[in-house]
């Protein structure tokens, strides 16, 4: 069981049999009144953002989840392919409750899928990947020694800020929690 004080960003919980990960959380307590705890939760199934307040000490059921390491494939009309390392068995997991993820894959990117009752809820990136600049701006010279960032696109098509010293072709490390640029990979 999960009590409202273990409350912790990208824990996972039951409420009404429908599985949530917390994406924000709040405990506030007013004048001669019991503790609350605000929480903003997104849907793994959905990814329907919802807010809700909860009287401290309340319990919540803790999913059960397997975690498989996967390798993605490709995309097939809008659903994400993996395959299970071990098995080669495929699974097919809709590209819409993912968006946030989904942007940083490519192929034959090695992720953690989590099950839940034999039905893949949520993907798992490394934390930090190296993708390649398709296109940007061209750096001139003299822009290393400013802070200023430009939009680049990556093979991912993922769009980030990166440094005016970054080229295209170039290949950078981006965190995937953040979707920020970390440093240019060697």
């Amino acid at each position: 069981m999960i009590e409202t004080s273990q409350f912790r960003i990208g824990t996972k919980l039951e409420v009404e049999g429908k599985l949530y990960e917390i994406v924000d959380f709040q405990h506030a307590r007013t004048a001669q009144r019991r503790a609350n705890v605000w929480t903003k939760m997104k849907n793994l199934e959905t990814g329907q953002v919802l807010e809700r307040s909860f009287s401290a000490g309340q319990q919540f059921d803790e999913p059960d989840f397997e975690e498989k390491p996967m390798q993605f494939l490709y995309i097939d009309a809008g659903d994400y392919v993996f395959m299970d390392s071990k098995n080669y068995d495929q699974v097919h997991i809709p590209g819409e409750a993912h968006k946030d993820v989904t942007r940083f894959l490519t192929e034959n990117m090695d992720v953690k899928v989590q099950f839940y009752k034999g039905k893949a809820i949520t993907i798992t990136l490394p934390s930090s990947v190296e993708l390649r600049i398709v296109d940007t701006q061209p750096g001139v010279r003299g822009d290393t020694v400013t802070s200023a960032m430009k939009p680049a696109k990556l093979e991912s098509g993922a769009t980030v800020d990166v440094p005016l010293f970054v080229n295209a072709g170039d290949k950078i490390k981006v965190d995937t929690r953040t979707g920020k640029y970390i440093e240019r990979a060697k």
